[in-house]
């Protein structure tokens, strides 16, 4: 949209048309960023109870959309955009006026739902995976939690990423739900387009999910030498044909789903066959119940049991190398901490300001303190049942959450994708060796670990995330405190609602066993943790060459958590997202017009939204609908070379209207 000079009329709450010209630029020596919703003569309506309900509903659907998702394909979409288009469009289609406020507080309650999910799904279906059990409070309590340690960490870092970095860090994901947020003031037809596109996708994906009309997965076993090259050579590929994911990819875009796919295609088209040849008809005694010979596994066995652990290895490097990278951040956020505990206030009374107004730093400090108070009685009555394990629980807790804060903001900041996953395994593995040494092993160990993950991880995808809100909230001028309390809020219900939703679809899919749940991340975690825990062999060999080829590509310039990341994801999860970052590049290098490109990208990004939102949702009410026993699903039909080839022809008509859909943008629109 077009970035409208600061001097431009202004609305009836002080607001201007649209952004500032010095939005996404850095600032010249004693320039000052004026946001869309002035510091003076500007009242804006921000919570009122309009946008805390709409707010909560948000949160109850995307956890439960977010949840499914994450657990079926191992992607976990930001509900940022998709809220706040949903925002926009429920409030232009009620004739509400001046909405962008209470826009901005909806999308931020909203949005703890992703965050929230991806905390939980990553970590805590290992207990199920393991043979565990794991109850409603304890999923409920580490997220929760999870999430306010994650709030209290980045309201500290707040100034530093969102005001001092103005222009030195693009933000992706805030630059688009901003983009939405402020053209939503002007026109409303993304909401209509967004439904669309959520009823295309969520049709197309509760016909897969519920009557199983078409397969999910195509392989190139379909033919004749794709069985053989699977037998003989140990290659084969495989593409998810579901719309979520594609829309995912194309959000994702061309350059990171091809790193993505890079590790993928690495681990599937090099170390499988190689491994498989070299050590044809030996026994190599790596990971948990490994006795088949490796000639008599599949391409999959292989992935499962030796390959994938290479990927686990660089996602932990990856995260010690952004904490080394961040630590300057660290200190400067620290300083700027204790300079406010102090009473020292920065340069012309700026703290006092509406738009640059914290939570003080004596409540957030206070808060630290209950919540690790209370954390540390979850602990000990709920999970370890001692009070010497559950103070080191919490000081494992602290230390890891309070590192990799930045990390995660960092990432968030500069790619958009928050390396939660690599950070978290790490603290798996220190958590379990620090608590096998001191006594905790087996069962009570394994569960002891989960749950500490469960609270660091939720922490740092809750910080990642947030720093997007108060991006957003800096751009258009809303008040940052206000943000921040509400934000608590958003995370009780997302908390609560993926407490019920895990148990749900563990009772209804599972996650062991055929068609359960593939809950990738999830996987990782319970592999690592269980020979930790319990004595056995652990893959230290692999992890080890994981991280040096982690700090190779880091060496050549690969980002290497992405890269790391499709070496442990299956391979069908990975090529969709290459599909649809190929969608991406197409439909905007079609014209000579840039600004014709431009439009066909946003476009493609609304119809992208969709297809998530309406897959995932529909994917949550196919999954009750079996739940409660409604089994319409053609068993039969569904694993046959017919169901597989219709599933080419659906996928290819669902990316033919896609790319058509895009095309069809306007300049202006």
């Amino acid at each position: 949209m077009e970035r409208n000079d600061p001097n431009n009329e202004l609305s009836q709450e002080g607001q201007t048309v649209g952004l500032p010209e010095n939005a996404y630029r850095e600032l010249a020596p004693g320039e000052a960023y004026e946001p869309v919703m002035r510091e003076k003569g500007s009242k804006p309506k921000e919570v009122t109870p309009y946008s805390v309900i709409f707010g909560i509903v948000m949160a109850v659907v995307f956890s439960a959309a977010a949840a499914y998702l994450g657990l079926r394909v191992g992607q976990v979409f930001e509900a940022a955009i998709p809220i706040a288009i949903i925002a926009v469009g429920v409030g232009n289609l009620t004739g509400r006026k001046n909405m962008l406020g209470q826009n901005v507080i909806i999308q931020s309650i909203g949005a703890s739902s992703g965050v929230i999910v991806a905390g939980a799904i990553f970590t805590l279906p290992a207990l199920y995976i393991l043979g565990l059990d794991a109850a409603f409070y304890q999923v409920f309590l580490s997220s929760l939690f999870g999430g306010i340690l994650g709030i209290l960490f980045l309201i500290p870092f707040r100034k530093y990423f969102v005001k001092d970095m103005h222009g030195k860090y693009p933000f992706p994901e805030a630059t688009a739900t901003t983009e939405v947020l402020v053209s939503g003031e002007k026109k409303g037809n993304q909401a209509k387009l967004l439904a669309v596109s959520g009823l295309v996708g969520g049709l197309y994906d509760f016909v897969i999910g519920t009557f199983g009309w078409w397969t999910e997965t195509v392989s190139t076993r379909i033919c004749g030498w794709g069985e053989v090259l699977a037998e003989k050579a140990k290659m084969v590929f495989k593409v998810n044909t579901g719309a979520a994911v594609l829309g995912l990819g194309y959000i994702v875009g061309l350059k990171y789903a091809a790193i993505i796919c890079a590790g993928s295609f690495t681990v599937w088209f090099v170390l499988i066959p190689f491994i498989s040849h070299f050590a044809d008809g030996q026994t190599v005694a790596v990971g948990e119940g490994v006795t088949a010979l490796l000639g008599q596994m599949t391409p999959e066995d292989i992935f499962r049991n030796y390959a994938r652990h290479i990927g686990i290895g660089g996602i932990a490097m990856a995260g010690v190398i952004g904490i080394i990278r961040s630590s300057k951040i660290i200190r400067q956020a620290v300083g700027l901490a204790v300079g406010e505990l102090r009473g020292k206030k920065s340069a012309a009374g700026e703290d006092d300001r509406r738009t640059q107004r914290d939570i003080p730093m004596k409540i957030i400090l206070v808060g630290l303190l209950v919540t690790l108070a209370a954390l540390f009685i979850f602990f000990a009555l709920g999970v370890v049942h001692n009070l010497t394990l559950a103070l080191i629980g919490i000081l494992i807790v602290f230390v890891i959450a309070f590192l990799f804060t930045t990390v995660a903001a960092n990432a968030i900041a500069i790619v958009g994708n928050n390396p939660v996953s690599g950070m978290t395994l790490m603290t798996l593995i220190l958590s379990s060796l620090i608590l096998a040494g001191v006594g905790l092993h087996g069962t009570s160990g394994m569960v002891a670990a989960m749950v500490i993950g469960g609270v660091v991880c939720t922490a740092l995808a809750m910080a990642g995330g947030f720093v997007t809100d108060l991006k957003i909230g800096y751009w258009i001028g809303t008040t940052p405190a206000k943000q921040e309390a509400w934000k608590f809020l958003g995370t009780v219900v997302s908390a609560a609602t993926v407490g019920g939703v895990m148990i749900l679809l563990n009772k209804t899919y599972g996650f062991t066993g055929e068609g359960a749940l593939v809950a990738p991340q999830a996987n990782a975690m319970a592999a690592v943790i269980k020979p930790l825990m319990e004595g056995g062999a652990t893959p230290w060999l692999l992890y080890g060459a994981g991280a040096a080829l982690a700090l190779i590509l880091t060496m050549i310039g690969v980002p290497a958590l992405a890269f790391a990341l499709g070496m442990f994801i299956p391979l069908e999860l990975n090529t969709p997202l290459l599909v649809g970052g190929i969608v991406s590049w197409f439909v905007t290098t079609r014209s000579k017009d840039k600004a014709v490109n431009t439009a066909r990208r946003d476009r493609g990004t609304l119809i992208a939204s969709g297809f998530i939102a309406g897959g995932a949702l529909m994917g949550v009410v196919s999954a009750m609908l079996r739940y409660f026993g409604f089994d319409w699903f053609a068993k039969g039909w569904n694993g046959t070379a017919g169901a597989e080839v219709l599933a080419l022809v659906m996928y290819a008509a669902l990316i033919g209207y896609f790319v058509w859909d895009s095309k069809r943008a306007k300049v202006g629109e």
